[in-house]
This record gives structure tokens, C-alpha cells and sequence, in this order.
């Protein structure tokens, strides 16, 4: 039965609109030179990558700092900021799942944590951005999820009510956190999975 008690459909970016991966992009930056898990998880959980998400560094600066920090070369860097770009493809169906949303009459959100170039890039290559109702970017705000400030950030920018809202991301403490506040929330796996989860709540698309 439809339930329209439910007014917002929130979207992470990463792994629910795009492909986002970590060790795909130190595989394709630095090929079979390297082991990919424990490079991906050293660059990309490094307090430089933090605070590229938190807006306090440019691109520019993170790559110096990975340069100085973390040894790469300059080559290596722009290589690494060429395939953080071009290995975000669109995930199949997942615009659609969008903009059927928008249609069925829901506001559709984006709460992201995200770098203000790789934004600028997704926006410049795909027609999926404009949908959105409105956003919040970790790295406009200084927050990153799962702080309950960057969920509180949306709620209040543009006057939600958390029950009335569903958010979707593909990592568990990013949902954790989104229900720690009071917002419905599903790990997103693909579409087909997450329509099913939207059945359940009564969203119908």
C-alpha cells in the first residue's frame, strides 16, 4: 500500500549514482606495480583525503600533499585525479531510479561526501545533478558522514522532516548515522534491491 507519509528521497552519490572505488583507481593509476588494498586504503583514508572532503584543501593541494606526504610522484598524482574522475560511471539504472522518484512526486535530495572538482566534473558529464531538489556536499559544509551535523545540515536547509525522508548510501554506518537521527534509511545494494526495500516503506515510483 502507498504511503505518503513519505515525502523525501535522499541519495548518497558514491555507489548509488556512480561507481566509486578505491582500489579501481590505484589499480588503473599505478597498474601492477603496487598492491592495491592497502595503497587505496592509505591515500584514501589518509587525513589529506579528510580534508579534501571537508573543503579545506584544493585538489591541487592534496596533490602536493600526497606528493610530500605519501611519495608520489607529480606524475603519479595527476594520474591518480585523471582516474578519480573517469572511473565514476553511472550505475546501471540508478538515474532512472532518480527521476522516476521525481516523477512519482517525491523531492529528491543529494547528501554527499564529496570534493568540490570531482562535483564539478560529475556535473559537467552527466545530466543527473540537475534533479535534484537541493544538496548538501561534505566538502561546502565541513562535515562528513556519518555525523549527525551533516544529516541535521539537510533537514534544515530545506525545511525536511526526518520521518518523512528515506536516505539511501551504499555504507552501513553512513545509514547507521542517517537513523541515529531519526530518517528512514536503506544500504544500498543496486536498483532492484532497493525498489524491493521501497515497497516495504509503501514507496511506490
Amino acid at each position: 500500500m502507498e504511503n505518503r507519509s513519505i515525502k523525501n528521497i535522499i541519495f548518497d552519490v558514491g555507489n548509488v549514482l556512480v561507481r566509486w572505488s578505491p582500489v579501481e583507481i590505484v589499480r588503473l593509476t599505478f597498474g601492477d606495480n603496487v598492491t592495491p588494498e592497502p595503497l587505496a586504503h592509505r591515500l584514501f583514508g589518509s587525513k589529506t583525503w579528510m580534508d579534501l572532503n571537508k573543503g579545506l584543501l584544493t585538489e591541487q593541494e592534496t596533490k602536493l600533499q600526497f606528493q610530500e606526504l605519501h611519495g608520489l610522484s607529480e606524475l603519479e598524482t595527476d594520474r591518480l585525479f585523471y582516474y578519480i574522475k573517469q572511473s565514476q560511471i553511472l550505475l546501471f539504472d540508478s538515474v532512472s531510479l532518480l527521476k522516476r522518484a521525481k516523477s512519482a512526486g517525491y523531492k529528491v535530495y543529494a547528501l554527499t561526501d564529496n570534493v568540490n572538482e570531482i562535483v564539478a566534473h560529475l556535473q559537467s558529464s552527466y545530466d543527473f545533478w540537475q534533479h535534484f531538489d537541493g544538496e548538501i556536499i561534505s566538502s561546502k559544509v565541513g562535515l562528513l558522514k556519518p555525523q549527525p551535523e551533516i544529516y541535521h545540515a539537510l533537514l534544515s536547509k530545506y525545511d525536511l522532516v526526518a520521518t518523512e525522508s528515506v536516505f539511501l548510501d551504499d555504507m552501513l554506518h553512513n545509514v547507521q548515522g542517517a537513523k541515529s537521527v531519526g530518517l528512514l534509511a536503506i544500504q544500498f545494494k543496486d536498483v532492484a534491491q532497493c525498489e524491493k526495500a521501497f515497497k516495504t516503506l509503501g514507496i511506490v515510483l
